[in-house]
């Protein structure tokens, strides 16, 4: 009798749950082509799309995806949530994109995340910044098992004046398959079964009942590891056996430990062993100002690659600044943001090992977001990073590589709701590009990108609403592009 009705009890709770599962989910669809002139589609008719973008002058896709928020179970401890959304393209890296593809648990502040999830930016605004110079909305979602604070939590004896937020994931790559195409018919150096690591952590001063003004700071770490690679070469100075044609990385459990702690050294080191993998990250600081009515957000980033600029081994000169201010209510503008993006010094021209008959260590050309085994942090050709950094996804030869690594720019965008029923936003940025120091642009090359778009979303038609969008590219480092998107999008309620 108590083995039935604990067996009852079990059933009941597993029906409810799974009926559980079956509420509160929400569904989207989406139509977006584009138009354009040039050898590319204009610059912000790709960046910043999580992926999902096309650098042919004509591109189009049909989206859907269904979604279940954690905060349907709002009155539970524990949440559940999940997302499907896949995309049909045309003249895309894929016919077929799994775009997210992910489940959700939530226990008071923590969140563990399985699967591809599109994954919102730390400080800055998605809609008007170019993005993180680490991890940003420019490149497909990787899969991966990340386990998060994504609410501060309150440190105990500060009376909350001190919260912490971070996170920790490992993941793989999905784009081997893309790589071996894209590198077909040459020598280039390609690589599959890549795995990723990332781990996070930020620290929040204030609090904003008593004082207005916050200042948060934090280091975002992330790796490329494992898996295996082909035609990378080897160093000049490499009297080791290594040949450099095909290689398999360490895919074991130091691998992960390696890539959470860096060290061990990879087959291509030779006699100069260095970290395992490829090791790169950022210091993230931002200082926040809120009143009613406006507010203001001063914020900065250092980026690293290795150990040269992760410390004081150099001067740091190579930042992302930015300022962001919202503005009290007007039809005119609502947010407008500033930033300016520098790299590059890359801790100096000169990169020596230490030997016998020269000891200094010269650590300099980091070569930001390249790397000799896995070709850069990227993914579907598309940067991970930020944008203004040229995608490997244009270059000409086929080569997995950032050519355009050193560059200086300036970007602005503003955004407003002339009606409650528009919205629309404008960006302008201007990139010069020195190249790398290994294949430098003895004249820098340029580009100017420009993007004005609006979104009516009328609220007679529940759900729906209608993207217009205007680029133009022009310079030396993408050439002259002109074109147009328009994406029709409804959005609504599946399940209450």
């Amino acid at each position: 009798m108590k083995l039935l009705i604990t067996s009852l009890l079990i059933a009941t709770s597993i029906n409810t749950f799974a009926q559980s599962l079956g509420k509160g989910i929400t569904y989207s669809t989406e139509l977006s082509t584009t138009a354009s002139s040039g050898d590319y589609a204009p610059f912000w008719l790709t960046a910043n799309h999580y992926g999902l973008s096309s650098i042919e002058n004509n591109s189009a896709y049909l989206r859907g995806g269904l979604f279940r928020s954690t905060d349907t179970d709002s009155l539970r401890k524990w949440k559940l949530g999940y997302g499907a959304d896949v995309a049909i393209t045309s003249n895309h890296t894929s016919k077929l994109i799994i775009q997210q593809l992910y489940g959700e648990v939530t226990y008071n502040k923590g969140v563990l995340t399985v699967g591809a999830k599109q994954m919102p930016l730390m400080f800055k605004s998605e809609e008007l910044s170019t993005g993180d110079m680490t991890y940003s909305i420019n490149a497909r979602p990787i899969p991966q098992i990340r386990l998060a604070l994504n609410d501060y939590w309150n440190l105990p004896l500060t009376d909350g004046w001190f919260a912490f937020k971070g996170h920790i994931a490992y993941g793989w790559f999905t784009d081997g398959g893309w790589q071996k195409d894209y590198t077909a018919g040459t020598n280039l150096p390609h690589s599959n079964n890549v795995l990723f690591h990332s781990k996070s952590g930020y620290i929040r001063i204030g609090k904003e009942n008593i004082l207005p003004v916050t200042l948060t700071a934090g280091v975002h770490f992330c790796a490329q590891f494992g898996g295996e690679a082909w035609n990378m070469g080897k160093r000049l100075d490499d009297t080791s056996d290594y040949v450099g044609d095909y290689a398999k990385m360490n895919n074991g459990p130091s691998a992960y430990w390696h890539a959470f702690f860096p060290g061990g050294r990879d087959v291509s080191d030779g006699g100069f062993d260095n970290a395992e993998g490829n090791q790169l990250g950022s210091y993230q600081a931002c200082i926040e100002y809120k009143s009613k009515e406006w507010a203001a957000k001063l914020y900065a980033e250092h980026y690293f690659d290795d150990h040269s600029q992760m410390f004081f081994q150099y001067d740091w000169k190579d930042f992302l600044w930015g300022l962001e201010v919202t503005l009290p209510h007007n039809p005119v503008a609502t947010s407008i943001v500033l930033e300016h993006i520098g790299t590059e010094d890359q801790s100096g021209c000169v990169y020596h090992d230490h030997t016998v008959n020269l000891p200094t260590q010269l650590s300099g050309t980091d070569n930001y977001y390249n790397h000799s085994i896995y070709g850069g942090w990227q993914h579907w050709g598309q940067g991970i990073g930020n944008p203004t950094i040229i995608s490997p996804i244009y270059n000409h030869d086929h080569r997995i590589f950032f050519y355009n690594n050193r560059i200086r720019a300036y970007h602005i965008g503003v955004s407003g709701d002339p009606t409650p029923d528009i919205h629309y936003r404008v960006l302008y940025t201007h990139t010069r590009s020195r190249g790398t120091y290994a294949t430098p642009n003895i004249d820098p090359l340029t580009a100017r990108s420009i993007l004005a778009e609006a979104t009516y979303t009328p609220h007679r038609l529940d759900g729906w609403s209608i993207t217009g969008a205007y680029a133009t590219t022009r310079g030396t480092l993408l050439g002259t592009s002109d074109g147009g998107q328009i994406t029709i999008r409804k959005k609504g309620i599946l399940t209450k």
